[in-house]
């Protein structure tokens, strides 16, 4: 079951390479964090009442109510209803997304001896790596912020592969993290919009001193 998942996980940063609408963004962002969900339910060694509770608030309520709530909110403010182009064609980009998710596999092949399953591993470095190409690629303030929470969502993978239970002080320490992030860089989005009416990062050139 969780290979489906994860698999399904990776599909969703396929899907994320070839869209060009930000609710698209936001929807798969949602569907990621429930599938988060799934698969700490599965890989939990440990089912107690706290444990649930954890889990429930950083995958349903943070991962997929919170922050898709707040971009939303964000699109809304801003009347985005769709992206800029990216500065690669779509095609470009599936073919750079298809060479991250396959060299993550011959890398988690070459430590097999891990561990760690290998589906995990390839899955946690696609999202990360994923996530910091699609930051370069995308002309957005709020692709950025979709960008850094993808891989935060790989780092969330990879710590529950790395032990039968959940660490719980890594997850909160990069949960807080993103948490200060979406709010500084979702403040800083807004404040742009306001001033310049627009999201685009070209629009920042016209900044001056």
């Amino acid at each position: 079951m969780k290979d489906i998942i994860l698999v399904l996980y990776i599909i969703t940063l396929i899907s994320l390479a070839v869209t060009n609408r930000m609710r698209n963004y936001v929807k798969l962002l949602l569907f990621q964090g429930l599938l988060l969900f799934a698969l700490s339910l599965i890989q939990l060694n440990e089912f107690t009442i706290a444990n649930l509770i954890w889990i429930a608030v950083e995958t349903l309520l943070f991962k997929s109510i919170a922050v898709p709530s707040f971009l939303y909110y964000l699109i809304n403010r801003n009347r985005i209803t769709r992206e800029a182009e990216p500065f690669l064609p779509h095609f470009a980009s599936l073919a750079i997304t298809m060479i991250i998710i396959v060299g993550t596999y011959l890398l988690a092949g070459a430590v097999n001896n891990a561990p760690v399953d290998n589906i995990f591993i390839v899955a946690a470095f696609s999202s990360i790596f994923f996530g910091l190409y699609f930051i370069c690629s995308r002309r957005k303030l709020l692709s950025h912020l979709i960008g850094y929470l993808v891989i935060e969502n790989g780092v969330f993978i990879l710590t529950l592969a790395v032990g039968n239970k959940m660490p719980f002080l890594v997850n909160l320490a990069v949960l807080l993290d993103i948490f200060a992030s979406v709010l500084l860089l979702g403040f800083f989005a807004g404040k742009i919009g306001d001033v310049l009416n627009d999201t685009d990062i070209e629009s920042l050139t016209s900044l001056k001193d």
